[in-house]
């Protein structure tokens, strides 16, 4: 069985939650994590898993990635479970009225990733997380990484 990862960072967190969910699939399956611009359209052939993920920005995920989930051809995920992540900023510790709002009218980038995964066929594996950074450039919040590896290993259950 094959597991791919795919990611886009724009600081480096997403990509090392990314690496570090390919560690833990790795102990299982025949796991590959690339970075979205370094993804061939034949390393999504004859793929068991598939997990895609990219940092919030602006409520959405980034462009590379919506140009990614968008050429990818409709129906080429059936039979692939499908999982989505984002790396995000809590809302509830920035004790901002306004970044609240506009979150609960927008959301964040893993939510509209799953979509459109499950749009091209996918079965939703495990359903779409955010893990958390301490400010917009980062850190991970600590215990974030550790969380990752749990979550990525449910989409083999």
């Amino acid at each position: 069985m094959k597991a791919l990862v795919i990611y886009d960072s724009v600081f480096g967190n997403t990509e090392k939650v990314a690496q570090t969910m390919g560690e833990a699939l790795g102990s299982q399956v025949d796991a590959l994590v690339l970075k979205v611009t370094d993804v061939q359209p034949e390393q999504l052939a004859g793929l068991s898993y598939l997990i895609v993920g990219s940092p919030t920005r602006a409520f959405s995920p980034t462009p590379a990635i919506k140009d990614f989930l968008k050429g990818i051809p409709s129906g080429s995920l059936t039979g692939v479970k499908v999982a989505a992540f984002d790396t995000r900023i809590a809302v509830a510790e920035t004790n901002s009225a306004i970044l609240s709002f506009l979150v609960k009218i927008f959301g964040y980038a893993a939510e509209p990733i799953a979509k459109k995964l499950q749009r091209k066929g996918g079965a939703q594996g495990v359903t779409p997380e955010g893990f958390f950074v301490k400010d917009s450039e980062g850190p991970l919040k600590d215990g974030e990484l550790d969380r990752a590896a749990a979550w990525a290993t449910q989409i083999l259950m």
